[in-house]
């Protein structure tokens, strides 16, 4: 009896914990899945957020703005073009309907500028809003996670 309940509890864990390591956020069409950052030192000047946005409806939305007590966020977009890479300020990233935009390292994200003199500790928890053209505003809470090995660190010089 004692094996059988072990043996269920140990297959059971792994999905017991899921739940509580995705988040998401729905407002109407839309679900942000899992907003989070990685812990920063005080001495860091920027810490970027990834996110995806799913639109479930039958006309695109924008996202136009973000909006946080801490730092100044806003969208960003890194890319690489003739063996330079850059990272650029965006006005607007569309979701089209039926499309997931993922915010991930190397492409779009939230950067958080003027941290200096902030750090930002695993199990923290971020405040912020995104602004959507259509949808409005959609409060959202960045889950700070440790970094794991071989996690890169792409704004560490901001």
């Amino acid at each position: 009896m004692f094996r059988t309940l072990l043996a269920a509890t140990l297959i059971a864990m792994p999905f017991l914990a899921a739940p509580a390591l995705a988040h998401e956020f729905k407002a109407g069409e839309l679900t942000i899945g899992h907003p989070y950052s990685f812990e920063v030192p005080s001495s860091a000047r920027a810490a970027a957020g990834y996110l995806t946005v799913t639109n479930a409806g039958s006309a695109p939305d924008r996202l136009i703005a973000v909006e946080a007590k801490v730092g100044n966020p806003m969208v960003h977009l890194s890319e690489e073009k003739d063996g330079v890479a850059r990272m650029t300020h965006v006005e607007a990233v569309e979701i089209a309907p039926g499309q997931t935009v993922t915010f991930a390292p190397g492409g779009y994200h939230i950067m958080f500028t003027g941290l200096s003199g902030t750090s930002w500790t695993a199990g923290e928890k971020i405040p912020a809003t995104l602004v959507f053209e259509k949808t409005g505003k959609v409060p959202v809470v960045f889950n700070v996670e440790a970094r794991k090995d071989g996690d890169a660190d792409p704004h560490a010089h901001h």
